[in-house]
């Protein structure tokens, strides 16, 4: 390994925050979606964790023909794939964006996903494909790729540029030009959403690059001058640890189903925040969706970052309303409020709100949804704060 690299101890520690019962909703979450993993009525190859192997040098098919995944056993004797394959649907989006461009990607993909369940699950991985792609076309220069993109599925085209680029970039060159992969959209969209979605995607781009290795990949975020870009860098590596809890060929070591917090207590202070928020998704995921269970582990966390904990319940709230059979706006408010509202306390309900809110915008790129939530509260002061962490997201996203 390059002597540049360095090894940090994990960092413990505890940072208190106080917030006052009015400020909980003003509180900076950074939430970002991840594909839902609740659906048990569809049998499927799961495509929680991210093949690489697209990041590699391509060839045109020189066809337009989009190939068909959704029919089974759609190749032949001697080439059957069976339909809801991830691999087909992975190679199918990137064939398209190799032969027709990224535009017609998304086109065939919002389609797709209109008529084919297993794709709406997998939208937000399908959309990282779409993005590793267009960087492989259109080289490493993130403005020129971004311009291309699509907000669709929790803008993870951007996710998945990003993890081309670093990939590009390797290990032995990435610490002296971590900083600046994002430089431009620092300088010319500070903390937009398009600036977020390069930190983050950084992230991610270091668990391929590091092959999973939790405490090299946020080593790797440190080099990030920034705070702001470090915490949302952090965010993608964690996101990525835990879709790589169902990765067949290289399976997270950094999760454990008795201690579905771990490594949360052992990294550095200023990547708890993202470390807890993700983390909750996985503590429901071990206790069987049992929301009830989730808030109680969450209860249990440490003090200064339990509120982290119950966004991430949040979001993982909105994630599965957008994926449930119903997806109405009535619908998923109700999906939502029966979940945020078992919580045991203002302050965890507060925060599943928050974070619920917030993730609504994130994956359907409007307000619509997050504002039937807001009106489905039954109280005044929660609606007013919903409202608030409604407006106050917009204005951010504006900025990009």
């Amino acid at each position: 390994m390059d002597t540049k690299r360095r090894r940090r101890d994990p960092v413990g520690g505890r940072e208190r925050i106080r917030v006052s019962f009015d400020k909980w909703w003003l509180l900076p979450f950074c939430i970002l979606t991840a594909s839902a993993l609740t659906a048990l009525s569809i049998i499927v190859f799961r495509p929680s964790f991210i093949d690489h192997s697209d990041t590699a040098a391509f060839q045109q098919t020189g066809s337009n023909t989009a190939m068909n995944c959704s029919a089974p056993w759609a190749f032949g004797f001697f080439g059957n794939v069976f339909g809801n394959d991830y691999s087909c649907y992975q190679k199918r989006y990137q064939d398209l964006v190799y032969n027709s461009g990224v535009e017609a990607a998304f086109a065939d993909l919002k389609d797709e996903g209109a008529k084919e369940p297993f794709v709406k699950f997998n939208c937000h991985q399908l959309t990282h494909v779409i993005g590793r792609a267009a960087a492989n076309l259109y080289g490493d220069d993130v403005a020129s790729t971004y311009s291309r993109g699509d907000d669709f599925c929790g803008s993870g085209y951007y996710h998945g540029a990003m993890e081309t680029i670093v990939a590009n970039v390797g290990a032995d060159n990435i610490l002296d030009a971590a900083d600046g992969i994002c430089a431009d959209l620092r300088e010319q969209q500070n903390r937009s959403l398009n600036h977020r979605n390069c930190a983050h995607g950084v992230g991610h781009g270091f668990m391929g690059l590091y092959q999973n290795e939790l405490f090299e990949s946020l080593e790797a975020c440190d080099p990030l001058s920034e705070k702001w870009e470090r915490e949302h860098c952090s965010g993608g590596v964690f996101m990525q640890n835990i879709m790589d809890d169902d990765n067949p060929s290289n399976p997270s070591k950094y999760l454990k189903a008795d201690r579905p917090f771990y490594p949360c207590a052992e990294v550095k202070t200023e990547y708890k925040p993202q470390c807890y928020t993700r983390h909750a998704g996985y503590a429901l995921k071990v206790q069987g969706n049992d929301y009830a269970e989730a808030f109680d582990l969450c209860g249990k966390v440490e003090d200064s970052f339990r509120s982290r904990c119950y966004v991430g319940l949040g979001n993982k709230a909105a994630d599965q309303s957008s994926t449930s059979n119903d997806t109405t706006d009535g619908a998923q408010a109700e999906y939502i409020r029966e979940r945020c509202m078992q919580g045991q306390d203002t302050e965890a309900l507060f925060m599943c709100f928050g974070g619920a809110v917030r993730n609504l915008i994130f994956l359907y790129d409007s307000d619509v949804q997050a504002k039937a939530l807001c009106k489905s509260l039954t109280r005044a002061d929660w609606r007013a704060g919903c409202h608030q962490v409604r407006e106050q997201y917009m204005a951010e996203r504006r900025r990009t």
